[in-house]
């Protein structure tokens, strides 16, 4: 006796207050009030080293902007429609000019890398992301403007006495 499951649509959850991140708040909330105190005192404290205090405040309350943009980031919501594309589900209606580019440069892409890997050839990257073949182990002769030849010394040690 089959039995029919009803399903019901997942509704998102409404955080009150101050959103998701709490943590990410309330540790952006500790380092204003922190660095505004330790500033208020290098102000009106009458302190020798006044300046470091007003300094290090003000450091510390730019460092919070960091826990801020923790919490913001944390907070948006973006509706699971638009989150198709990132997990590998792509729209039928977008599947018609995108589709067919992405297939041709990947058809490009791979073409070009395995026609490398017949070849036999090594590549490296040169200066500038230049790809030039890779001469490692091979013994190249050096000309100066001067037309004259200067080989690579030998592998073997030569040692001279003082």
């Amino acid at each position: 006796m089959p039995s029919s499951v009803k399903m019901e649509p997942v509704e998102e959850k409404i955080h009150g207050g101050v959103g998701r991140c709490k943590f990410s708040f309330w540790f952006a909330v500790a380092h204003d009030i922190l660095g505004v105190f330790i500033m208020m005192v290098g102000v009106f404290g009458g302190l020798a080293i006044h300046d470091l205090f007003v300094y290090a405040g003000g450091i510390i309350i730019f460092l919070s902007l960091i826990w801020w943009v923790f919490w913001y980031s944390g907070n948006i919501d973006v509706p699971p429609e638009e989150l198709e594309d990132d997990v590998g589900m792509i729209k039928l209606k977008r599947s018609g000019l995108n589709q067919v580019v992405r297939r041709m440069s990947g058809r490009i892409a791979s073409g070009i890398r395995s026609s490398f890997r017949r070849s036999g050839r090594s590549f490296r990257r040169g200066p500038a992301g230049v790809s030039a073949p890779s001469n490692a182990g091979t013994n190249l002769p050096l000309s100066t403007i001067y037309d004259t030849t200067i080989t690579a010394p030998s592998t073997e040690g030569v040692y001279d006495t003082v």
